[in-house]
């Protein structure tokens, strides 16, 4: 039935007895008060100060450059460099250019930095969850890991990796070798390189698509077990299938690599794939340092975890790893992300700090080399600053991807 009630002296139509709700009237913009516009005046005053300061340095920095004859402009970077890179991801040689030497520095910081990253999270991750372990020895030597690593300085760990490990190591003739591939020597480490057989390409191709087929299935499995409840027991039989097939091409093809391997010829080796000793320096020193840090962020969000919650994944029947999968993981990567992102990012700016043991970085070799050479202060810290910047807005946003994508309540 339907009839009608007066509510705060409005008639409101009544559906099986109920008083239906009235919307509210949609909200107006709001008026240009004068409050609002003294706010707006301030706030445009207050940029045109900023705007003003900024000018005046650019204007005062520009005039002092002219004053002292100084060249600016990045004219700079098509002029031959003059010297050697110990260590290029790219052709590099001394008729290069400065920004050939640049793009050289770039790739090493995005190397030491990006493999630092992947160490330092699984290190991290595994020192974490050691603290948490049952076992007396294994949670006392995790703490001891944490609390001597990170209250030592970063700088005293790369000194003391490349002074007192990698410095000391036998010359090239009496290298430490692994069969008679692999060889470490104070010079670096010696390892075989892949060279791309002719149905390398082919075997690629099948890689590829069998890894994507493999993902494409395991998704949609997924999805339907969140909308069914079961798991298709067709996934299994697919997903050996196309197992099958990519080792049956590869079978079919042979191996599509072969393995050059480094070979002493006079003081030193040739062939094969040389990592010098500064970047083994850095690498170990900034994943191991960090992952000190990291392992501290993992404990907290574990223990975030209420217990009550564990308490009910017991009493359901779940097993421990069941627990640590759907319950633990899910919600403590919440609390561990945004400190993560932190230390992310501290990493990649310490990695500066490879100048001080002659690694090739951005700092040593553009900030350090290039400046003195070329005396371009401003435009070389410029760039340096900017790719610092852009280092850490693509972290963060990254991050803040997968920590939007992990939450708890949708935004």
């Amino acid at each position: 039935m339907e009839g009608r009630r007066t509510v705060d002296g409005a008639a409101v139509p009544l559906i099986a007895g109920r008083a239906k709700t009235a919307r509210p009237p949609p909200r107006r913009a709001a008026a240009w008060t004068p409050a609002r516009l003294r706010g707006l005046a301030l706030q445009a005053v207050v940029a045109a100060v900023i705007l003003a300061f900024f000018a005046y340095l650019a204007h005062n920095t520009a005039t002092n450059l002219a004053r002292l004859g100084v060249n600016t402009g990045f004219q700079f970077l098509d002029r031959p460099a003059g010297f050697a890179i110990t260590q290029h991801l790219v052709a590099y040689n001394e008729a290069s250019t400065y920004g050939r030497a640049f793009l050289v520095a770039l790739l090493n910081t995005v190397l030491v930095s990006a493999l630092g990253i992947v160490l330092a999270t699984i290190i991290g991750f595994t020192v974490g969850l050691a603290r948490l372990s049952g076992n007396w020895l294994v949670a006392r030597l995790a703490a001891a890991y944490v609390e001597t690593l990170r209250n030592v300085p970063l700088l005293l760990q790369i000194f003391f990796w490349y002074f007192a490990v990698l410095r000391p190591l036998p010359g090239p003739r009496q290298s430490l070798a692994l069969g008679d591939s692999i060889f470490l020597n104070n010079r670096g480490l010696y390892l075989p390189a892949p060279v791309a057989e002719p149905d390398a390409a082919v075997v690629a191709l099948t890689l590829i698509l069998a890894v994507g087929a493999m993902i494409g299935l395991a998704v949609w499995s997924r999805h339907l077990r969140h909308r069914t409840g079961r798991t298709p027991r067709a996934i299994v039989l697919a997903m050996a299938c196309v197992v099958g097939t990519a080792a049956f091409v590869m079978a079919s093809a042979g191996s599509p690599v072969a393995w050059e391997r480094p070979v002493l010829v006079g003081f030193n080796f040739r062939g094969g794939i040389a990592v010098i000793p500064e970047f083994v320096a850095m690498l170990l020193a900034l994943s191991i340092y960090s992952a000190a840090f990291i392992a501290e962020i993992v404990r907290a969000g574990v223990l975030a975890v209420p217990k009550g919650q564990l308490d009910a994944a017991r009493a359901q029947g779940l097993k421990q790893w069941q627990i640590d999968r759907f319950v633990v993981v899910p919600q403590a990567l919440r609390v561990i992300i945004p400190p993560l992102t932190s230390q992310y990012l501290n990493l990649t700016k310490n990695s500066s700090l490879a100048a001080a043991i002659a690694y090739p970085d951005l700092m040593h070799v553009f900030a350090g080399t290039s400046l003195n050479q070329t005396g371009q202060a401003f435009e070389v810290m410029a760039i340096t600053m900017a790719v610092y910047l852009g280092f850490s807005l693509v972290i963060s946003a990254l991050m803040n991807w997968y920590n939007r994508a992990t939450a708890l309540v949708e935004r």
